[in-house]
């Protein structure tokens, strides 16, 4: 299983966020750019017609997928990006109801010396249900903190984390979201209550 790989790169006095992921159900590699949130565009390589040779399996596709998210990188490095995103989705992806995960509480998650996160996990507007989460909290001057959450019927659920207010603006959640063999990995930023 691959989780992927998330780096921000500036161009400019723009920040972008790049993701990338294997779409093991689809049999799509994929990046995504984001800037402040916003989705900018895609790209997406199928390697359905690669998985069915013998000799291709997860250490390939890994390296397929660094290569696309590197590629992504000096396109935006190079003030290019436009030229490499997906014109348009196929048909076949326009049909996919992706996964997401929503920060139900972002305005109000540090009391008592805990960081608490409610989230919720979606296919398109529908509730997932049974949603396996990964949790990794990056904070300073620590080592990374894993957990594991799985969604309720209502598909949300919550996770805490104790930790000092003060190291917030530091500090970063990941949350990859899993799901009949699809996934979403999204990257939360944090900062301290004005």
């Amino acid at each position: 299983m691959i989780f992927g790989f998330n780096t921000d790169v500036k161009h400019g006095d723009t920040v972008y966020h790049v993701q990338s992921e294997a779409r093991e159900s689809e049999k799509l590699l994929q990046t995504q750019v984001f800037v402040r949130g916003r989705c900018m565009g895609k790209k997406a390589i199928s390697y359905a017609e690669q998985a069915t040779q013998a000799d291709y399996g997860d250490p390939q596709k890994e390296q397929q997928l660094r290569d696309l998210h590197r590629l992504v990188l000096e396109a935006i490095k190079d003030g290019r990006l436009e030229g490499i995103l997906d014109k348009a989705e196929p048909e076949s992806l326009a049909a996919i109801k992706e996964l997401d995960v929503h920060w139900e509480n972002a305005a109000s998650v540090h009391a008592n010396r805990n960081l608490t996160l409610q989230l919720r996990v979606t296919e398109g507007e529908a509730a997932v249900a049974g949603a396996r989460l990964t949790f990794r909290f990056a904070r300073p001057d620590a080592a990374p903190f894993y957990t594991q959450a799985v969604t309720d019927s209502a598909g949300r659920s919550a996770i805490v984390v104790e930790v000092d207010e003060s190291a917030l603006p530091d500090s970063s959640v990941m949350v990859q979201a899993n799901h009949e063999g699809r996934t979403v990995t999204r990257k939360f930023a944090l900062r301290k209550a004005d």
